[in-house]
């Protein structure tokens, strides 16, 4: 990194302080409002000039010049966990679901790190001018966790109030050790789909079951049956992963109910393959509810996320420039993984490429930390804040730098 873009002591206590300040005050997807305030009250205290976008979203937009357009995208938003950390600064932060349920919040992925770490970059971007040239678009986007956050912010006009970008970049903390990076050509992250499933049966006594459609065996059997799409109508070498993850039925075991429900999340790394495999899903649900002679379910679409697709041109270049801030021993090409991000829905809008990688959060000495949306999971903050940091300066610096 250029020396004078290297953080300063001042600098670093601050990315500390911000880092602790977010990781004790989580707030679920798309009510980051405290988050948010607090975003923006940092780009103030900068002389960035930014706007809400997408209801708890901030985007910064820093300009310097002519030159390169890029922008760098953080997710804010915590998860529906109870931190079980054990450490000073954990969480004890409470928010309300969308049904209304009181539930425990925390940084469960590490997107406290996301936040701190873009606005280091930025702090550092905007003491450094002399070193770059251009426009650095800072997104801050609420609701990763739901799919919601880039969506909302695309709709309220993204890209009809910035400058449009050249290529969107982004980063995530995992927990491999601090100091190295994780980068996908290609197709990086799967898409996701999830479902609702509502089964309809005829209530009738336990000991009575001929006078019963029974939706508990019913969907017993379309779960069973849905794991033969990966197994027997997929091709092996096409990535795909059915998972329940939720049945509800009945109140008394003697009683067979009316009714059952099942939710379902869809991982697939292809479009056709994701046509092919909620095709299949729909099928078997169907079919199994006419074998048992139950009326057609009920299939409702919960979310779904988009494919992250990394442009292999700049993620040749990224992976370059990567290396030459850590040295190139500490980059690694990894295969696809079947987790999602909405990240890609930003580029994809306005047709331009984006790059996402993986830094790492966890002690290098630590031989089992933590995965990701664990009540245990904790980065070694300072090494982890230290990676991101350093990530997110290289790689806007590869455009922008002079």
């Amino acid at each position: 990194m250029h020396t004078t873009l290297q953080p300063t002591e001042g600098e670093t206590t601050t990315l500390h302080q911000d880092y602790l300040h977010l990781h004790q005050r989580p707030e679920l997807s798309m009510q980051e409002h405290n988050t948010a305030s607090f975003i923006e009250s940092r780009l103030t205290e900068m002389g960035i000039e930014h706007f809400r976008c997408g209801g708890t979203g901030v985007v910064g937009i820093l300009r310097n010049g002519q030159g390169p357009v890029v922008a760098f995208r953080a997710d804010s938003d915590g998860l529906p966990i109870q931190e079980d950390t054990k450490v000073d600064y954990a969480s004890t932060a409470r928010g309300t679901l969308d049904d209304g349920t009181d539930v425990p919040v925390m940084h469960g992925c590490g997107h406290d790190t996301h936040v701190a770490g873009a606005l280091a970059a930025a702090r550092i971007l905007v003491r450094g001018t002399d070193s770059w040239q251009g426009t650095v678009i800072f997104i801050f986007q609420p609701g990763e966790e739901t799919s919601a956050g880039a969506a909302a912010m695309v709709a309220d006009g993204l890209w009809e109030k910035v400058p449009h970008p050249q290529v969107v970049l982004g980063q995530h903390v995992f927990p491999f050790a601090t100091g190295t990076i994780s980068v996908t050509p290609e197709s990086a992250m799967a898409m996701a789909d999830s479902l609702e499933v509502t089964l309809y049966g005829k209530q009738a006594h336990g000991s009575q079951p001929q006078d019963s459609i029974d939706p508990i065996v019913l969907g017993a059997n379309i779960i069973t049956r849905l794991q033969t799409i990966t197994s027997r109508e997929l091709n092996p070498l096409d990535s795909a992963v059915v998972t329940c993850g939720s049945f509800h039925a009945g109140l008394k075991e003697n009683i067979i109910p009316d009714s059952a429900v099942f939710t379902l999340n869809i991982r697939t790394l292809t479009e056709e393959v994701r046509a092919k495999v909620l095709a299949a899903v729909t099928r078997i649900i169907n079919a199994e509810a006419v074998a048992s002679g139950a009326p057609q379910p009920k299939i409702t679409e919960l979310y779904t996320f988009p494919r992250l697709y990394n442009d292999p041109q700049h993620t040749e270049q990224l992976v370059g420039a990567l290396g030459e801030e850590f040295g190139e021993e500490l980059i690694r090409l990894a295969p696809p993984a079947m987790g999602s991000e909405d990240f890609g829905a930003l580029a994809d809008a306005i047709g331009v490429p984006n790059v996402f990688w993986m830094f790492g959060g966890a002690d290098p000495q630590d031989p089992s930390p933590a995965v990701n949306h664990s009540p245990f999971f904790l980065p070694e903050y300072r090494g982890a804040l230290d990676t991101a940091v350093r990530a997110a300066v290289a790689g806007l610096m590869h455009y922008v730098g002079r």
